[in-house]
């Protein structure tokens, strides 16, 4: 009888080099060390209300810096002093994910491989 066919038979794998998949793998694992790095160094600034709260962020979503305009603080309104801080810092750290995930897609897109960052 063949076994064409037959469920319960283990699909084959087409033979590969298992040293050249190590190869590879250690060629993406050095590559996404590097990026990560990179992205350690790169910053973005982005600022909300006209330029009234500028932060400064990594790739690797890590503040550097929360910039206040003096204006802001003249004006005595501390409530929409909070509200511009959020705004730019989650702003900011959106921006980073984005540079981050465009970073390492270009890595894994030639792999079909998943968005590893979400």
């Amino acid at each position: 009888m063949s076994r064409r066919g037959d469920p319960r038979r283990a699909p084959q794998m087409p033979h590969t080099n298992p040293s050249s998949q190590q190869n590879l793998l250690q060629t993406f694992q050095k590559q996404m060390q590097e990026t990560q790095a990179a992205l350690e160094n790169e910053t973005l600034e982005v600022s909300a209300g006209g330029g009234a709260v500028t932060v400064t962020i990594t790739g690797q979503q890590r503040i550097q810096a929360i910039k206040i305009s003096p204006d802001v603080l003249s004006a005595g309104d501390v409530e929409m002093l909070q509200d511009l801080v959020v705004v730019a810092v989650n702003e900011a750290i959106e921006k980073s994910q984005q540079l981050a995930a465009g970073r390492m897609g270009e890595l894994t897109g030639g792999l079909g491989l998943p968005n590893i960052l979400g």
